[in-house]
């Protein structure tokens, strides 16, 4: 029983260690990022479970700015690709280049391309075109990339942050559905409002800005992604998952009338996602369990890029979130 109480104790003092560097963290990115909450905390949750993120606003949001931001303030080693129409595969993987040794010999020699970084910014990745965007699948599912068949092992943590714009935006691509199912949280951007953006032009228009500073080192973040993983989730929480992913899909009984504009839904890397996501986010706001809170804050970010609704239902203008909120409503 004592060393049962001792263990439980050193779990409890190890979160609130955790929550305590994560609050500085945060601290750290809204010295920089502006009025963006919602957004910092949807990236943080991302890589602290381990996965990528999907951040969409329009230009001009600092969508950019976040992921450099982050990269700082956290750590890691960065590496940003411009996606245009252009853009080919070697271009982020890299590629094998012919060497000639004084002796007259020859061999190849392979050399690494951007994606080799702890944290890729794939800048405006609608912009390429599919076959490029999935030079990506590989490596964000594998952290591995193989080029001319030799595998080549991509750095730890490893994660892609991809900055998007709107599909109705001109000159962009949609995502392949294999690619988005990577994604672990779509973080939406929206403008800021009038105090914010007030703010902005005051601190950023002047002779001195502020900059990130470094407050992780080397390892910290892959411990916090461990601790993550250890956090207990609650059998309601589980339940509660299942119930939301196993909802979104087409023929699903929980919800009939949401279930009839489903085309496709979530597949068991959504219920993955989320599991990890609210763990993330429980420690993030200094709890030791996710809740249903949790649940409910996340469903959005998870499935809305993983599902996609009939062409009957987009005529009727319904939307994504709607269908998930209406599951939602049944699950929680």
């Amino acid at each position: 029983m004592d060393a049962d109480i001792k263990m439980a104790a050193a779990a409890v003092a190890e979160a609130d260690a955790a929550f305590a560097r994560l609050s500085a963290v945060r601290a750290a990115i809204a010295r920089v990022i502006f009025g963006q909450e919602a957004a910092v905390e949807a990236a943080l949750v991302t890589l602290l479970s381990g996965g990528h993120g999907l951040i969409v606003g329009v230009p001009g949001l600092a969508k950019t700015k976040l992921v450099e931001t982050l990269a700082v303030v956290l750590g890691l080693s960065e590496r940003r690709i411009q996606f245009t129409p252009d853009l080919m595969p070697s271009d982020i993987l890299g590629s094998e280049v012919l060497d000639q040794a004084a002796d007259g010999s020859r061999s190849f020699r392979f050399i690494r391309g951007p994606v080799f970084a702890q944290l890729v910014m794939a800048d405006e990745i609608n912009r390429a075109s599919p076959r490029t965007q999935s030079a990506l699948l590989q490596a964000m599912q594998e952290h591995h990339v193989t080029v001319a068949g030799v595998r080549h092992d991509l750095p730890a943590p490893f994660h892609v942050l991809a900055t998007q714009n709107p599909l109705e935006q001109e000159g962009t691509y949609p995502l392949p559905e294999a690619q988005l199912d990577r994604f672990l949280l779509e973080i939406d951007l929206d403008y800021p409002d009038r105090d914010t953006e007030r703010r902005i032009l005051i601190e950023t228009t002047g002779s001195e800005e502020a900059t990130a500073e470094r407050l992780l080192a080397d390892g910290e973040l892959q411990d916090l992604q461990a601790l993550v993983r250890r956090m207990p989730v609650g059998e309601r929480i589980v339940e509660a998952i299942l119930d939301l992913v196993r909802g979104a899909r087409p023929g699903a009984d929980l919800v009939p009338d949401a279930a009839r504009d489903i085309a496709w839904g979530p597949g068991p890397r959504a219920a993955q996602s989320l599991m990890l996501a609210v763990r993330a986010r429980a420690l993030l706001t200094g709890r030791y369990a996710p809740s249903l809170d949790d649940v409910a804050a996340l469903a959005v970010p998870v499935l809305k890029h993983r599902m996609a609704l009939t062409f009957e239902a987009r005529a009727r203008r319904r939307a994504v979130a709607e269908v998930i909120g209406l599951i939602l409503a049944k699950v929680i």
